[in-house]
């Protein structure tokens, strides 16, 4: 039976046959809910003793290619690193398949002084600075407690506008501000609570397997506080140690078809970190259900 052009495209636009473009095939239909997520390496622990070359290298052979970096580590990359230096870190990046996901700080916002908060509120400026020049995509921050003598509301206030104005000054560079759960605000309700104060739509959650994540209604009531503000990054352990529901929580990626890093950040101190970020990455695959 012939098929005309137009009875063609129409098939092909319902994912009935492939569409043949030069050489090769192109399948239309929509992939797999979670293909988009990518795992890549929060350098806690792996990669604190790593320079960027090494870092760099490391990621390439475990085809973990991704990378956010903490501060005050051996990559040496911080707000003093010169324009030229600043290139530098750029370009090797760009040269090779492993991408800058961005910087991983300890700024926060709840502290009582207000003179110490314009403090952070400065620094991470010049951390959402940096990771423009260097490549990267944004900068992870912390609530991070609710101090006594301290009306919660007060400073749950306080942090959300904090976060307003940093991820203001974010957006305009292209930074995207990430919340890490952490601390003595690591409830999600408290999380919610302060994005719901942090309404710039460049503040967003990074999810961080804490054992709050468990409490009260559960793993999944917990996520769906937060779903709709996460950012491009999730921290996680490692998949095989602990009883943390890493399953659970990657189904629940897969059910949103998150298209974020997910970063692990590592706890243990392996003999062999390239072998023990191989495994993990087959371990990703495994729960996504994406192919190692």
């Amino acid at each position: 039976m012939q098929m005309n052009r137009r009875s063609f495209l129409q098939l092909s636009a319902l994912g009935g046959v492939p569409l043949c473009l030069g050489l090769g095939a192109v399948d239309l239909r929509a992939a797999a809910k979670g293909s988009k997520m990518r795992f890549g390496l929060v350098t806690y622990q792996w990669g604190r003793n790593w320079d960027l070359p090494t870092l760099i290298a490391n990621g390439e052979k475990s085809g973990v290619l991704g990378v956010e970096l903490r501060v005050d580590h051996k990559h040496g990359v911080s707000p003093k690193l010169t324009p030229a230096e600043r290139r530098e870190v750029r370009q090797r990046f760009a040269a090779s398949p492993v991408t800058c996901v961005g910087m991983g700080t300890n700024e926060d916002y709840h502290h009582p002084d207000p003179a110490l908060v314009r403090e952070k509120i400065a620094n991470t400026k010049a951390w959402l600075q940096l990771s423009h020049d260097i490549g990267g995509s944004g900068v992870k921050v912390k609530p991070n407690d609710l101090p006594k003598g301290v009306p919660h509301e007060q400073t749950i206030e306080q942090i959300g506008r904090s976060l307003n104005e940093v991820a203001r000054f974010g957006a305009d560079l292209g930074q995207q501000i990430r919340l890490e759960v952490h601390g003595g605000c690591s409830e999600l309700p408290v999380i919610k609570a302060i994005m719901d104060v942090a309404d710039h739509p460049n503040a967003t959650v990074c999810w961080n397997c804490n054992g709050q994540d468990l409490q009260g209604a559960g793993l999944e009531a917990n996520f769906n506080l937060v779903k709709d503000r996460f950012g491009a990054t999730v921290h996680v352990r490692e998949f095989n140690l602990g009883d943390y529901p890493y399953a659970d929580l990657m189904k629940l990626f897969v059910g949103i078809d998150y298209a974020g890093w997910i970063l692990l950040e590592a706890r243990v101190d392996p003999e062999d970190p390239i072998k023990a970020l191989i495994e993990q990455r087959e371990l990703f695959a495994k729960l996504t259900g994406q192919t190692a």
